[in-house]
């Protein structure tokens, strides 16, 4: 299969830009066993299982010899503020429409039915087989590794989702994209919690996303007010990035911006099991579940909410969930700590 057939394959099926690499060992093999080694993987423990097994497509599809890097835009400008005062939270850019796991999945079918036809075998997949794709990405020409460990392509900045396909078919591989972040440290600056602990190192045990989506159970003190009004994901080290300028909307209409991740955060306090399901169908916040996307809500409202949120507050103070109740009193108490 040639480049320009990709391409055409790749354009049909909504991505904006594709590479290819050879099924090699990661170059970041060994400074993912050393990030483990450091635990900068917090809790998820997932990531420490078979990690050689992420840096070696062999091991993931027998007689590999190429992966397909895949990228799709996924920005979207952000809708005009309300003209309310409630307080309301930020979710991570990617968050704000619908899942993109089902939605790229099934795009990735068009390469394996073409790269078949070929007699070729393939394993496709976003975020559900392990493998470090931004490595791939970078040595298929569609991205370069950026300092807060986020891969970055020249005309969609940072707001991309990356795919791979692993396939048994030699396919003639892209150049390495270079480096273009220079001496620019803004991503590093921006960081709210300092999680960024050196150019291409995150440590997840100070990052927000980690504690407000792979966290489990309550939330350690110390965290609490580092949050500030973050309820789903952190964008500040995206935010801060000057290549993301260039970015320009998304073409895929499933990333546009759902009303329900636009409520006033003492609204979400309302939500029971089966209204919190419902509510977010389709939605990437569903994985946090009902229990921790309410306890980042309530910790938002303890830092950035005001009188007005007591009450919905004091009503969670009683919700059946221990958890939930818990940052709710913790969150009442700093506002009134704030109106004495």
């Amino acid at each position: 299969m040639t480049t320009a057939e990709l391409e055409t394959i790749a354009a049909a099926a909504g991505f904006d830009a594709v590479g290819v690499a050879p099924a090699m060992r990661a170059p970041h093999a060994e400074a993912f066993h050393e990030w483990l080694g450091k635990g900068f993987h917090a809790s998820m423990g997932w990531l420490a299982r078979e990690p050689e097994r992420r840096c070696r497509p062999e091991l993931v599809l027998p007689g590999a010899r190429s992966v397909i890097a895949l990228a799709m835009n996924y920005y979207m400008p952000d809708p005009p503020p309300a003209e309310d005062n409630a307080t309301r939270g930020k979710i991570a850019r990617y968050a704000h429409g619908r899942d993109y796991h089902n939605l790229i999945s099934k795009r990735l079918r068009m390469f394996d039915h073409a790269l078949a036809a070929e007699g070729g075998r393939q394993r496709y997949f976003v975020d559900s087989d392990p493998l470090l794709e931004r490595d791939f990405a970078v040595l298929a020409g569609i991205a370069w590794h950026g300092k807060s460990t986020l891969a970055l392509h020249p005309k969609l900045g940072t707001c991309f989702l990356l795919a791979a396909v692993i396939t048994t078919i030699e396919i003639e591989a892209g150049v390495p994209m270079r480096d273009h972040c220079g001496n620019c440290t803004r991503c590093i600056d921006a960081c709210p919690t300092a999680a960024i602990v050196a150019p291409h190192q995150v440590d997840a045990r100070r990052c927000i996303s980690y504690w407000t989506i792979e966290h489990e159970g309550p939330l350690p003190d110390w965290i609490r007010p580092l949050l500030g009004d973050r309820i789903f994901g952190c964008d500040d080290c995206l935010d801060a990035c000057p290549w993301n300028r260039f970015a320009t909307a998304s073409r895929e209409a499933s990333f546009a911006v759902r009303p329900a991740s636009r409520w006033p955060l003492r609204n979400y306090l309302r939500l029971d099991e089966a209204a919190f399901g419902k509510l977010f169908e389709g939605s990437p916040i569903r994985r946090a579940g009902r229990q921790g996307f309410l306890r980042n809500v309530c910790t938002a409202l303890g830092n950035a909410g005001n009188p007005a949120d007591l009450t919905a507050l004091e009503i969670a103070c009683l919700d059946d969930d221990a958890i939930v109740a818990e940052h709710a009193a913790w969150a009442a108490a700093r506002i009134r700590l704030k109106v004495v």
